[in-house]
């Protein structure tokens, strides 16, 4: 049967369902050939084809050619004997397979037969959409992703997610300049579950990789691998003290993050929301990799065991609280992102203690 119209609208579904034709046409079959069943007795060797390039769809019989009636089953009607197939293949032989065009208008069906292949159709697309957005949210696993904010509670932010799908954080784990609907925000995707309803995604504003993909996606270097990045702690909507390294001599690796005027840096601090960023250059030597460790505090001398990766770190007596940091910050960063477990001592102290400096 010959159908245009029917054609544009299957291309017209896939476009609106981000779905592969083949699995709509898998759909539609699979309805239709269900209604054929129920009009015809449950008959079961039955498909319905499509053929695009003419525009055209039509039920076929199929059967498969046998040589004695013991092969026969009455639960497969595709099996006929070789007498049978040669009225209508003259040529069929034992083992053959060949197929018969029924022309049937789906509109002939019975109101029952319809419905149930509207409902098989309707499912079957939900089961495929759902199969595809679990299949997209699988891959971007531990990956970025953009939100977009679509509603606000007393407690969560809501995202659409795309592919049909939500999720949220709450809204103390948000940037309050992004809590307005239509905001577009990055989220990182820490977990995806395959349920009945589609996949549950849960994301995070709070993930220390949300700012290494903000970095990858900023900064070329560090997307391409010429700048490393050692080691990220953070406190979220805070600071971030990152560790960066190159193996280019060619390649300054603070200044090709930070970028011209600074605009790189500014970039990711503006994508997390203002949230403060310090960077510094990794060393082979543990000594100047500490110092750089917690700058922004000036270090008079480091003692370290580089086997137990522990050290001191003498500074200034005016440096002491800046070395520390509000509530420890600076220094529990610093060993978060260098590996190193720190000691802060004043000058005062290190005499006090007897510590050579």
């Amino acid at each position: 049967m010959k159908n245009v119209e029917f054609f544009d609208a299957v291309n017209a579904v896939c476009e609106e369902k981000d779905l592969e034709k083949e699995l709509v046409y898998a759909a539609i079959a699979k309805g239709v050939e269900n209604a054929y069943k129920r009009e015809h007795g449950g008959q079961t060797n039955i498909k319905f084809k499509f053929d695009e390039e003419k525009f055209e769809y039509d039920f076929y019989e199929y059967y498969n050619v046998v040589g004695s009636e013991e092969e026969l089953d009455p639960q497969d009607q595709s099996k006929v004997l070789l007498s049978e197939a040669r009225k209508h293949r003259k040529t069929a032989k034992v083992g053959d397979y060949f197929e018969i065009k029924r022309h049937v208008n789906p509109k002939d069906f019975g109101r029952i037969a319809i419905n149930s292949t509207k409902q098989i159709f309707s499912q079957q697309l939900k089961d495929y959409s759902r199969t595809k957005s679990y299949e997209y949210f699988s891959s971007k696993q531990n990956e970025m992703i953009t939100g977009v904010v679509i509603k606000l509670t007393d407690s969560l932010v809501i995202f659409d997610l795309g592919y049909m799908t939500t999720g949220s954080l709450k809204r103390d784990e948000i940037s309050k300049d992004s809590q307005y609907i239509g905001a577009k925000v990055g989220l990182y995707v820490t977990k995806v579950e395959k349920t009945q309803r589609g996949p549950k995604v849960t994301v995070s504003r709070s993930d220390k990789n949300l700012v290494k993909r903000f970095l990858e996606e900023n900064i070329p270097e560090v997307k391409d691998g010429t700048i490393e990045i050692i080691g990220i702690a953070r406190d979220p909507e805070d600071r971030s003290k990152i560790c960066v390294m190159t193996n280019d001599p060619n390649v300054d690796a603070l200044g090709a993050c930070l970028g011209p005027k600074g605009k790189r840096i500014q970039d990711v601090i503006n994508a997390l929301g203002g949230e403060k960023i310090d960077l510094y250059e990794w060393s082979s030597d543990p000594a100047e990799l500490i110092k750089n460790a917690l700058k922004p505090a000036e270090v008079f001398k480091v003692q370290y065991d580089e086997e137990k990766k522990q050290a001191i770190a003498v500074v200034p007596n005016d440096q002491f609280s800046l070395a520390i940091g509000k509530k420890g910050q600076n220094v529990r960063l610093a060993v978060q992102s260098s590996g190193w477990k720190i000691d802060i001592k004043s000058v005062d102290q290190a005499l006090e203690e007897g510590i050579d400096f």
